[in-house]
């Protein structure tokens, strides 16, 4: 029985017109637009095509974009100061640092330069060390795992009691996921390059979470049938049929997976859209908190 697919697309435009909706009301009713901003440091084309995508999509909900860009061998001073500069701009709402940073910068020092109410990455130390905690709340979720976790619970997924693996221990997705899924009450293993016996450990899975970077590493015997199977994965490999000599492909084997699966994203068209409509909800929040902080431009 071939599983079902979720996929990401509806889910999200369906969000992104809650937002578009949402940013012409406060506009009418205090003047303004929520603002994002986002910092890019170096020349990473991939980085730059991310932010080209999140700019264009506030443009279409109506959110004002405020791009910055600094050389790769911008000094650690130079980016913690604007981080600072942007996060004392009231018409800044939302603050995105484009990771990963060169090399020679501190990661951490920069994040925590972003105001908390800022934080629509949810990448800040506070915001994560809350969604660490019982009884905490984070004022934002990193976007990616949160929008894993919204197609799950689309595709009916039950969390309470499930045996959930999280394929990947990251600080942008893995930890974030694995997290989510504590608080939701799932039973939860998060795998590494130094799991034993991964396949069998996948196996158990109820639900289970690929953000690992390994094209299609995840085959058909690695899944319980009927799991429910979120794919975060984005991969670049060779396909010499194709035009361009490439194609995208996600950490799990699709096709035979999907043979097993109860449900399953699709790599690409499944977690990638709710990330971006993922940051738009945050930058509206944000600007919500401006509000209720009376930090409502002039």
């Amino acid at each position: 029985m071939t599983a079902k697919i979720i996929k990401g697309k509806p889910v999200a435009d369906r969000m992104q017109a809650g937002i578009t909706e949402a940013t012409a009301q406060i506009e009418a009713k205090y003047g303004f637009r929520p603002g994002l901003a986002t910092v890019l440091v170096g020349d990473n084309p991939a980085s730059h095509q991310y932010v080209r995508m999140k700019r264009n999509r506030c443009k279409e909900v109506g959110i004002e974009s405020f791009g910055h860009e600094l050389p790769a061998d911008a000094t650690q001073e130079a980016v913690e100061g604007l981080v600072r500069k942007l996060g004392a701009d009231p018409e800044v709402n939302g603050i995105l640092v484009q990771l990963p940073l060169p090399g020679h910068l501190d990661e951490e020092a920069v994040l925590s330069a972003i105001p908390l109410h800022k934080d629509v990455d949810g990448f800040h130390p506070v915001n994560i060390g809350r969604l660490a905690m019982k009884g905490r709340k984070p004022l934002f979720v990193p976007c990616t795992p949160a929008g894993a976790i919204l197609l799950l619970e689309e595709a009916g997924a039950t969390f309470e009691g499930a045996e959930a693996v999280v394929l990947g221990r990251s600080n942008i997705v893995g930890l974030p996921a694995a997290l989510l899924l504590i608080h939701r009450n799932a039973t939860v293993t998060v795998c590494h390059s130094r799991t034993k016996n991964l396949p069998e450990v996948c196996r158990k899975a109820d639900i289970l979470i690929a953000a690992v970077g390994r094209a299609e590493m995840v085959k058909a015997d690695w899944v319980k049938p009927g799991a429910y199977v979120i794919d975060v994965g984005s991969n670049q490999v060779e396909d010499p049929g194709s035009a361009k000599g490439y194609k995208w492909v996600g950490d799990v084997a699709f096709d035979e997976v999907k043979e097993v699966a109860g449900a399953i994203t699709p790599s690409p068209g499944g977690v990638g859209p709710m990330t971006i409509a993922g940051l738009l909800q945050n930058t509206l929040r944000a600007a919500e908190i401006a509000i209720e902080r009376g930090e409502i431009p002039a």
